[in-house]
């Protein structure tokens, strides 16, 4: 699976290792939270293949260093939809489907691809939503600079209980301030930071 994430990754240069960090975010909150070690184990998994659709997103869209269009942003945002599509009949991971479909989704139901909220998703898509936004928002991509670790906390924030479960966000930023995520990201390091 860490093979075909590295194949992923490949198609856009700013993001290549992202997935293997929103795996290891991911796992280190379920951790955190006192999940199961077979939740946890699997978390990892779903993790890892969360992007999958960017597969189907054309390399000039992923890659383009200016604003979107709204065509464009409506390509980037079916990667979810096309990531459903990939690992719907993968049934050995519970879960893996629903990782990538809803980790778009807004703990205040302004997400996408359903526009659902709270609760209603999956568990496993809401840890993942704040793994990858903390992966982004900390690392370089084609249209802006890394944010510092105080203006990602302060993101995180802000956005707490609006974009994320306000469950997650204490363990994401505990992560951070502890030093966790700087290990990840020795580990894994971005190419261009």
């Amino acid at each position: 699976m860490e093979t075909f994430t590295g194949f992923i990754d490949a198609k856009d240069p700013y993001t290549n290792g992202h997935s293997l960090r929103v795996a290891e975010y991911s796992k280190e909150i379920a951790t955190r939270m006192k999940l199961s070690n077979d939740y946890i184990e699997n978390l990892y998994y779903i993790a890892l293949l969360h992007d999958c659709g960017k597969i189907g997103v054309p390399d000039n869209i992923l890659n383009k260093p200016a604003k979107l269009t709204d065509e464009e942003y409506k390509q980037i945002k079916e990667h979810t939809t096309i990531g459903y599509s990939i690992l719907k009949n993968f049934t050995a991971i519970p879960n893996l489907k629903e990782g990538a479909h809803y980790h778009h989704e807004r703990y205040d139901g302004k997400g996408y691809p359903e526009g659902i909220s709270g609760e209603s998703i999956p568990l496993c898509a809401r840890i993942i939503c704040v793994a990858d936004s903390y992966d982004a928002m900390s690392s370089t991509r084609s249209y802006r600079k890394h944010l510092s670790e105080e203006e990602t906390i302060h993101e995180l924030e802000i956005n707490n209980g609006k974009q994320f479960d306000p469950k997650i966000i204490p363990v994401i930023i505990s992560m951070i301030t502890d030093g966790f995520t700087k290990k990840i990201q020795n580990k894994v390091p971005y190419l261009n930071k």
